[in-house]
Order: C-alpha cells, then sequence, then structure tokens
C-alpha cells in the first residue's frame, strides 16, 4: 500500500473536464482513495464559493485550499489561514489592467468582480482582496504585462491557462497551502501528492513527494514533474490514484 497520505487536486484542467464535471471514473477512484485513508483535497485557484459544490459532491470533508493558497481552509467553512493582498497593490492592477484594456477580474474574501462588473463605486480600500487576475489571448501584449508586473514586485505570478495571469500576495502559493494542509494534518510534504496542469500548480509539483503533470498540462509543468498521466478527457485523475496510489 501507498506511503502517500495526501492527494491534492488542481480542479480546472485536472480534476474537471471541458464540460466542468467530475468523471465518474475520477470520482470512483477519488472514493476508493478515501476508503484507503487518504486525505483528498482540493488546491485550485477558485474561490471557496466555487469550489465548494465540487466538494460536497464528493463527499469531501478534508481541508482545501482555494485562491491558489490565499485561503486554506481546515474542513469546509473552517478557515485556517488567510493572505490577503494590500489595496494599493490591486489598484496598480487595476489601472495596468486599463492601459492594456484587457479582461480582467479581482477576487475578494466575498465575490469576485470581472470587468464587466466593475465600476467607479468600488472602493479598494473597503475591500479585502486575495488575488487579481487578466485574461489577455494577444501573446505580446501579455507578454508585456507580465514584464511589468515583474518590475513592480512584491507578489506571486503563475496562471491557470496559458492566456492568463494570476497575482497572488508574495509568498502565497498552492505549495505554500499545501505546507499549512501538511501542518493541519500532521504530516510532511514527502507525503503528498499534488496533480495539475497549469503553472499556478508548478511550486506544489515540484515540492511533493510526488508531483504528477496532466497530460493536457503546460509544457513546463510536465517537464517539472515526477510523472505525466492522461489529460482531463481521459480521467488523468483516476490514473494517477488506481496506478500510483493504490496499486
Amino acid at each position: 500500500m501507498t506511503t502517500y497520505k495526501l492527494l491534492a487536486l488542481d480542479m480546472d484542467g485536472t480534476v474537471l473536464n471541458e464540460q466542468q464535471e467530475i468523471s465518474e471514473e475520477n470520482a470512483y477512484w477519488i472514493a476508493e482513495a478515501k476508503k484507503a485513508g487518504i486525505t483528498v483535497c482540493f488546491s485550485t485557484g477558485r474561490a471557496f464559493q466555487s469550489a465548494m459544490p465540487y466538494a460536497e459532491q464528493l463527499g469531501l470533508q478534508s481541508p482545501m485550499i482555494t485562491v491558489n493558497g490565499s485561503e486554506v481552509w481546515r474542513a469546509p467553512y473552517d478557515l485556517y489561514r488567510r493572505h490577503m493582498m494590500d489595496a494599493s497593490v490591486v489598484r496598480e492592477l487595476y489601472e495596468l489592467a486599463n492601459q492594456y484594456d484587457v479582461w480582467f477580474w479581482g477576487y475578494t474574501i466575498d465575490q469576485t468582480y470581472l470587468k464587466s462588473t466593475w465600476n467607479a463605486s468600488i472602493a479598494f480600500e473597503q475591500e479585502k482582496w486575495l488575488k487579481f487576475g487578466y485574461t489577455v489571448e494577444d501573446e505580446a501584449i501579455r507578454h508585456e504585462i507580465e514584464t511589468k508586473l515583474n518590475r513592480m514586485g512584491g507578489f506571486e505570478i503563475t496562471n491557470s491557462s496559458p492566456i492568463n495571469i494570476e497575482v497572488n500576495p508574495l509568498g502565497i502559493s498552492k505549495a505554500s497551502g499545501l505546507k499549512d494542509v501538511c501542518e493541519i494534518l500532521g504530516i510532511g510534504m514527502h507525503e503528498v501528492v499534488a496533480v495539475g496542469d497549469s503553472i499556478n500548480d508548478l511550486a506544489a509539483i515540484q515540492t511533493v513527494g510526488l508531483g504528477v503533470a496532466m497530460g493536457n498540462a503546460q509544457e513546463i509543468v510536465k517537464e517539472s514533474a515526477d510523472l505525466i498521466v492522461g489529460s482531463n478527457e481521459e480521467h488523468g485523475v483516476a490514473q494517477v490514484i488506481r496506478d500510483y496510489l493504490l496499486k
């Protein structure tokens, strides 16, 4: 039997298929992992409110990592740790988005503001910000924004798809979230399996006992992983559990 005690699953592009659903095969093998005593947790860039229906579907009462590590939960609705962004920084990120006229969004502890719903009444200093992001299809413009963000400094820059940019507080990532979860569970990072497909999964994949890239993962994620499995359309999560955790 496996020596791994925690299975950390990214959601979009990993445990969810392109229809935003958990396949029956993935659900079955996640249940088998739980029966074997493995803690299964979501490790996602999504907000808690967006991730929770899937946790309920799977009957997960385990810790959760949301907003790329900006929030860590001991169990659903039981917050363990939260890291917020300074409002002045979010204002700068917002101004950069407007400078290039690209799609953007901002996560607070209560809601998600989108470019389409953003208005002048939003008071930056009165909100509790967790993450800011951009969607930029034009590669040249995306590179310019990333360059300016790197020059600004003071935060973590990742993505959850090749055309977006996600900004979290400095030092906060899914890897830092997993360290918190290990602290909660009393286990070591070497006892963790992390599965993902994007740059926001990279730090976690590089620092756990077994880092797994999906078949649909970005190339840098595949290059850094210990193992590559099938895509999110090929039930790659089920493959991890069946062939590597419970074999």
